[in-house]
């Protein structure tokens, strides 16, 4: 069943571009603090939470207006120096939860008192009725003034009694309490009112009124709450200023991810089709807004691009190399058997030279095949990790082999250790020796000295030296000054390739008194 989903999806998925995958996820961050405010009661919750603390304002000043009035109450003098004692203003929170708090049932009608209201908190009532009626004038809250008893002295269901309601029996221990309740008289007028929770809801709140410190009365207010759709339309100004102000940073972002990103990998999409198409190994310049991480990714792959651009150029002028070197030899051979096959009448010293010829070319293409093997084995090697190599011991085995044809001077002591393996140091310390033997050199002389990062080998001779010319182009493969003794012109490119697999280098170095090899050794950690 995964499977096939899977499969479903990938056929089915449109190739969406990047800017596209970052615009939707920006729009939805954008989308989802609103689908919060409606699916999860963040907003309404808030303005649940509003409407309680209107009740707690308005029930608490009507509370004290009573215990000011009341009969017998002990008037506490005023000190302005109790404003400066610690938790002096002690600040009554909301209570309310929309998602935890439960929903009772609506307020039941009130039941007929067993006793008479007390005449003392009645007359409260009686001067406190105008204050109240313009209150909920105001406020549209039901205010209902009830006796030490529970029984209702003003407001709605006077007469009555509710001291069995929760929220009244805490008033009367003393403590007040909020409630919701649902509204019995609502009647949904909007299509969409189902989705606010509260719209069927009424929040109902008691406060002790006490005198001397003993509950003579309580204030039981309540009202619905506003309206989802209400508060939202008379906060329409702020929701679309912030509407507003969210799409603008929207658009600012997807600008900004456009050219930081979007944009950029475009860019470096099509230098890659250019350099696949072979159009060149060439990377414009990563755009100034590109993120860090793009502008990276363009040295990278600029840096790829130029070896790549480098090795095409190699194997093109490796391959035509390779087809001159090849062409000599087998043009010999093809010529030398269609002489021998056109005259069968050849004297046997004609013939016998002509096979010699054959068996030399033969001879100089199989150690051209055996020097071409050594290339691409040094083309192809790879750094060692770890290597602390004494180049002492190579240097000393290289000279050895040879100091029965060279005078050899060498001043190589006390070397630091270098991250290049010895058989590549033994190789190409070999192959500059031999070349200054085969180039007509007597004298041989290695010298070493030391920087912050490399051990740097001078191997120089007193032989007839080079030209300018022949400097530049001494590194090329197949290029030898040396044909006609068989030389291939492979050494010092496969010399140069080893090393080169190790991050070090050899170069032909100009100085006052002739050209000189350089070996930069990198030194081991």
């Amino acid at each position: 069943m995964i499977a096939r989903a899977r499969a479903f999806v990938r056929s089915h998925w449109p190739p969406l571009r990047l800017r596209t995958i970052l615009l939707s996820v920006l729009m939805f961050a954008a989308i989802l603090p609103g689908l919060s405010a409606i699916f999860l009661r963040v907003y309404e919750n808030t303005l649940v939470r509003q409407t309680e603390a209107e009740l707690v304002a308005q029930t608490a000043v009507l509370s004290a207006v009573a215990e000011a009035d009341w009969p017998g109450a002990v008037p506490i003098p005023f000190d302005p120096a109790r404003r400066r004692v610690p938790g002096y203003y002690r600040p009554e929170p909301a209570t309310i939860d929309l998602g935890s708090d439960p929903v009772l049932a609506a307020r039941p009608a009130a039941v007929t008192p067993a006793d008479p209201p007390d005449p003392v908190a009645a007359a409260v009532a009686a001067r406190l009725a105008a204050v109240i009626e313009q209150t909920s004038r105001t406020t549209l809250a039901s205010i209902i003034v009830l006796d030490r008893n529970g029984t209702v002295v003003q407001g709605f269901g006077e007469g009555g009694n509710w001291r069995d309601l929760v929220e009244v029996r805490s008033a009367l221990a003393g403590q007040p309490m909020t409630v919701l309740r649902r509204n019995e008289s609502y009647h949904p007028r909007y299509s969409m009112e189902w989705l606010s929770r509260a719209s069927a809801l009424r929040i109902h709140h008691a406060r002790p009124v006490l005198v001397n410190g003993q509950v003579q009365g309580v204030i039981l207010a309540s009202r619905s709450p506003r309206a989802l759709f209400k508060g939202i339309y008379q906060d329409r100004i702020k929701i679309a200023l912030g509407i507003v102000g969210t799409l603008g940073l929207i658009g600012f972002l997807a600008v900004l991810v456009s050219r930081g990103i979007a944009r950029p990998i475009e860019a470096l999409s099509r230098a890659a089709r250019d350099v696949a198409t072979g159009g060149g190994g060439e990377v414009p310049p990563a755009p100034a807004t590109a993120a860090v991480e793009i502008r990276a990714l363009y040295e990278d792959f600029g840096r790829m691009a130029r070896a790549v651009e480098r090795r095409s150029r190699y194997l093109r002028d490796f391959a035509a190399a390779v087809s001159h070197e090849f062409k000599t030899p087998l043009a010999g051979i093809q010529g030398a058997v269609e002489l021998l096959q056109d005259h069968d009448d050849m004297e046997a010293d004609q013939r016998r030279r002509f096979l010699d010829n054959i068996a030399a070319d033969g001879r100089r293409l199989s150690a051209l095949v055996t020097r071409l093997l050594d290339l691409a084995r040094a083309d192809m090697a790879r750094p060692e990790a770890g290597l602390a190599v004494d180049p002492g011991p190579p240097a000393l085995k290289a000279v050895d082999a040879r100091s029965d044809r060279l005078t050899i001077l060498n001043r190589l002591a006390a070397l630091p250790r270098v991250a290049v393996p010895a058989p590549t140091l033994e190789m190409v310390l070999s192959t500059l020796l031999e070349n200054s033997l085969q180039a007509g050199a007597t004298t041989v002389t290695i010298e070493s000295r030391s920087t912050p990062d490399a051990l740097v080998l001078t191997i120089s001779d007193d032989g007839p030296g080079m030209t300018p010319a022949d400097g530049r182009r001494i590194f090329e493969p197949f290029f030898t000054t040396r044909r006609d003794a068989g030389g291939a012109g492979l050494g010092l490119s496969i010399a140069r390739a080893l090393l080169a697999a190790n991050a070090a280098t050899l170069d032909l170095v100009p100085t006052a008194q002739g050209a000189v090899f350089e070996l930069a050794l990198p030194l081991a950690d």
